[in-house]
């Protein structure tokens, strides 16, 4: 038989015999008068082994040992494929159930998924801008931390979410996403007392688990989103936040 009739009834395609010939599971045979290359049945038995073995999970450039050997022990294979799959399988459960957490926030399967229930009704409390910054920074923040910091990191979120906020912050976010540069001084003064006023107490109360966070390195990427983010106005609005909030920190 030739390579077509070979492939259709063994079920694989031509590329696929090609590729078993280059890994030498499969020998080439010699080719006829009419240079086609002549297959035999124990071509086609040696196919059918090969595509039981990889069904398996088999590895191909580990079948020659199992091929060729009629006294070829599968044991150890056998075990290690379970283990394997053991794996998988456990890992796939839990890809599920983050699936199903993420789908009950719901928010962007991009957010890690133990901030999602706090990021799953962002947009209805902030504009679109303002919470697409809080999450890539939120997805920045979870990476430098790591896992070992996510659960501060969680507690966080548990108290910038309390629901009392809820109005303070839709006000406060309305209000920062109008500031324009040719908002007043006195209009940026007064959001700034108006904010430090609201919230210093909350940023008092986690400063210091805030201080468990080592961002002294990666302080620039975060001033470089920010700054990639919002107009001049806001930046410095935040500026001056950031600068009265450290001072009363101090006790300035």
């Amino acid at each position: 038989m030739n390579s077509s009739e070979l492939s259709a009834l063994a079920g694989v395609t031509i590329r696929t015999l090609r590729h078993y010939h280059q890994l030498g599971i499969l020998a080439e045979p010699p080719r006829g008068s009419n240079r086609y290359r002549r297959y035999s049945v124990h071509d086609l038995i040696r196919v059918l082994r090969i595509r039981r073995l990889a069904a398996l999970g088999i590895p191909l450039d580990q079948m020659p040992g199992l091929l060729d050997d009629d006294r070829a022990e599968y044991g150890d294979t056998l075990d290690k494929l379970d283990a394997e799959l053991a794996a998988r399988i456990e890992a796939l459960t839990t890809q599920r159930a983050l699936i199903h957490h993420l789908r009950a926030a719901p928010t962007a399967p991009d957010m890690p998924p133990e901030l999602a229930t706090f990021f799953g009704d962002l947009e209805t409390r902030s504009t679109p801008e303002l919470a697409r910054i809080e999450k890539e920074q939120a997805v920045l923040l979870a990476h430098i931390i790591g896992s070992e910091g996510m659960p501060r990191l969680v507690g966080f979120y548990e108290k910038v979410s309390n629901p009392a906020l809820l109005p303070a912050l839709e006000g406060t976010a309305a209000r920062f996403d109008a500031l324009r540069p040719g908002t007043s001084e006195h209009e940026i003064e007064s959001f700034v007392e108006s904010f430090v006023e609201t919230f210093f107490p909350i940023v008092e109360s986690l400063h210091e688990h805030a201080q468990e966070f080592d961002l002294s390195t990666t302080e620039g990427l975060f001033a470089e989103h920010t700054e990639s983010m919002l107009n001049t106005a806001q930046q410095r609005t935040l500026s001056m936040i950031t600068s009265r909030i450290d001072n009363l920190l101090r006790g300035d």
